[in-house]
């Protein structure tokens, strides 16, 4: 995800402090893994550097000056740019699961064992998430759901593997 188009997104409403950015990214974007003020900050500087952004107004505060931010017409072309262009998909060709499986053929370890315990966390997962998305709003719903839909795809791929291990240790050995 790109913080900078999202907070130039966001700045599109009006102008806003960092630490206001930060909460409406928090909420809409980053339940599960909120920004910290560094990242806020370094990621506004770029944007003011690269005139995407402008300093409207500098308010005294009880600790350092809060700097009010705006996009300017640079910004909201960019965005707009970054919205057109679609998102490449990604295909995970190099999966840290299938490396897994692979290390454990080739070490005498048990892939049977390791397959097991990953559709034990898939499924944990996908219990938490089915939970989360009952009691939450069409954004956590549809989050939930992206979330969901990728666990599925790796459980079926952890089957399809299970079912295929003995011509895969054959065929690694060889």
């Amino acid at each position: 995800m790109s913080i900078g188009h999202t907070f130039l997104g966001l700045l599109e409403s009006g102008p806003r402090h960092g630490y206001d950015l930060k909460r409406a990214f928090d909420e809409r974007f980053g339940q599960d893994r909120p920004l910290a003020y560094g990242q806020v900050y370094s990621t506004l500087a770029r944007l003011l550097k690269n005139g995407l952004v402008v300093v409207e107004g500098i308010e005294p505060g009880g600790g350092p000056e809060r700097k009010r931010y705006a996009v300017t017409d640079a910004g909201v072309t960019d965005v707009e740019h970054w919205l057109a262009q679609p998102e490449r998909p990604e295909p995970y060709l190099h999966s840290t699961l299938y490396t897994k499986v692979v290390l454990a053929l080739l070490t005498g370890r048990s892939a049977t064992d390791l397959l097991d315990t990953q559709r034990s966390e898939h499924l944990r997962l996908m219990r938490e998430l089915t939970r989360r998305k009952a009691d939450g709003d069409l954004a956590d719903q549809l989050v939930c759901d992206h979330a969901l839909f990728h666990l599925e795809a790796d459980l079926r791929w952890l089957e399809l593997t299970a079912a295929r291990l003995d011509d895969l240790a054959k065929e690694v050995r060889s």
